[in-house]
């Protein structure tokens, strides 16, 4: 069987686990479905009517700074930790994550990235995601569980976490590689971001690597030969810092994710990304092919 510490477990692995009936307290699996406002999708009902057996729901909108300006922006330690001490998570306890995008992994990358952040290294991302779940016929249910409640202790590592400071002050250096995850037409300023007061762009040195690229077509996440080889393609040296950011934070840990099954485990994620960037930078330091001005 694979370790517990793998980053990504197969589907046959965790049906395996399924059928032998090890989920509970020493292994939890959690879905994480988040959905864009354009797409009308309840994840939160989707779960209710069908889910991986054993499997319990995780809303990052709950499990996030809910004051915050800018959306699913990290929760406090303590936060994090009556949240998932609530779904009865322990500090020895091995975390699935997946989710229902049809990409294969969505939010998935970012929940794995918040529970390695919070100090818990024992979580994992399910290769493929729901999508592929279905596809291999794996079983599912509507049956619900509650999980007795569990004491966990975050200890968040927060030189992984970047501010606007800075990016700004990076943005001058350039000393560290920042490679934006979002579509190649946010990027460029050519595509809209789902949020209203928000035009699209990015910000002088960013280096463009859409999320979906560290996936197949199956949404499977690439072989390491594949994921070196995006990364070169790009121009990143992953022997080099590197941070990483998206329109919130939550695409970003897919290049995270990439990185970390290559071997590097550093790669910094800018939290408040491009939502807060465009929001409080100057005009120079906004970089579009569009409409290029603030909303």
């Amino acid at each position: 069987m694979e370790t517990q510490t793998r980053a990504v477990v197969s589907g046959q692995w965790l049906a395996e686990a399924v059928r032998c009936n090890l989920v509970g307290p020493k292994l939890r699996i959690l879905d994480t479905s988040w959905h864009l406002p354009e797409l009308k999708r309840d994840a939160k009902a989707e779960f209710a009517q069908r889910h991986i057996p054993g499997s319990l729901f995780f809303d990052i909108d709950e499990c996030s700074d809910r004051s915050a300006a800018f959306d699913l922006m990290l929760p406090t330690s303590s936060h994090f930790s009556r949240y998932v001490g609530d779904l009865g998570i322990g500090s020895d306890t091995h975390v699935v994550v997946y989710d229902t995008s049809e990409y294969g992994s969505h939010i998935a990358p970012r929940v794995w990235w918040m529970f390695r952040m919070f100090g818990h290294s024992l979580v994992s991302v399910l290769d493929g995601g729901w999508k592929n779940w279905l596809g291999d016929g794996h079983p599912v249910t509507a049956e619900s569980c509650v999980p007795e409640r569990t004491e966990f202790r975050a200890a968040a590592n927060l030189s992984w976490v970047k501010s606007f400071e800075e990016v700004l002050e990076n943005v001058g250096t350039r000393r560290v590689q920042v490679v934006d995850a979002r579509s190649a037409g946010r990027f460029r300023g050519t595509e809209p971001e789902f949020r209203e007061d928000t035009l699209p762009g990015h910000f002088p040195g960013a280096i463009n690597m859409p999320f979906t690229t560290f996936m197949d077509a199956s949404g499977k996440e690439l072989e390491t030969e594949g994921l070196s080889k995006v990364f070169r393609e790009a121009g990143v040296d992953l022997e080099q810092p590197l941070w990483t950011t998206c329109s919130c934070g939550v695409t970003a840990c897919h290049v995270v994710l990439a990185a970390h099954l290559l071997g590097h485990t550093g790669v910094c994620v800018y939290d408040g990304s491009w939502f807060e960037w465009f929001k409080r930078a100057s005009p120079e330091h906004i970089i579009s092919e569009g409409e290029g001005q603030k909303v």
